[in-house]
């Protein structure tokens, strides 16, 4: 079990790495970790609006450089996973989840009415509203907070990228014809020797402005 202070040593030990040693690659058994802990991320309601992209096509990912305000994290990471949510989550999809619930739990689809009525409520306004989009955008953040912390536990550097074109992401990498749309990156990997920003101390204000207790 992971103790306070380990935890609090590789939150330390992390940073947005700026430069990636390309010849390190992370192992099977590390990265299969970081998978399941994209699987086990929580999100609203439980409706998982997202697909996590690998993209390990190296061609590819030097296509994306230019659309990534030229940095190279896309292109000389190990891993770089490209965070997507769908375009429009849809009744079908709320009752796919509802029938998942049934396989995994038990039960019945009409024991958990209630449940998937609240659900598709909630999904039909934010699709009148025309923020339902936005709302899936920032479940894949809570994916990527998760999988940052796991990264650094694991000591495994990775970058949160915004800074990127996400039309041209869609378009080279063909979302739109899966009705998905890319939300956030984040590539993992192992820092470079050479990345200066490594050694920086963290640039935060201090517990009493942040938190507050009533």
């Amino acid at each position: 079990m992971t103790t306070p202070e380990e935890l609090i040593s590789s939150l330390k030990w992390r940073y947005a790495t700026k430069s990636f040693d390309p010849a390190r690659k992370i192992p099977d058994k590390e990265w299969a970790a970081l998978e399941e802990s994209l699987v086990l991320t929580p999100s609203s309601f439980g409706l998982q609006p997202w697909k996590f992209l690998v993209v390990q096509d190296q061609a590819i990912r030097e296509q994306l450089v230019p659309h990534s305000w030229g940095q190279r994290q896309v292109a000389d990471c190990s891993h770089l996973v490209v965070m997507t949510v769908k375009q429009n989550l849809s009744t079908a999809d709320v009752d796919a989840f509802v029938q998942r619930n049934v396989d995994v739990r038990g039960g019945s689809v009409e024991a958990l009415k209630g449940y998937r009525d609240m659900m598709e409520g909630f999904r039909a306004k934010a699709e009148t509203e025309g923020w339902l989009q936005q709302w899936a955008k920032l479940q894949a953040y809570i994916a990527l907070g998760q999988l940052m912390a796991a990264a650094a536990l694991l000591r495994i550097d990775a970058c949160p990228m915004e800074g990127f074109v996400p039309a041209k992401f869609d378009e080279i990498l063909n979302l739109n014809a899966e009705g998905l749309t890319t939300a956030v990156l984040c590539p993992l990997g192992y820092r470079s020797d050479t990345d200066k920003y490594a050694a920086l101390p963290k640039v935060r204000f201090d517990r009493e402005t942040v938190i507050e207790w009533r």
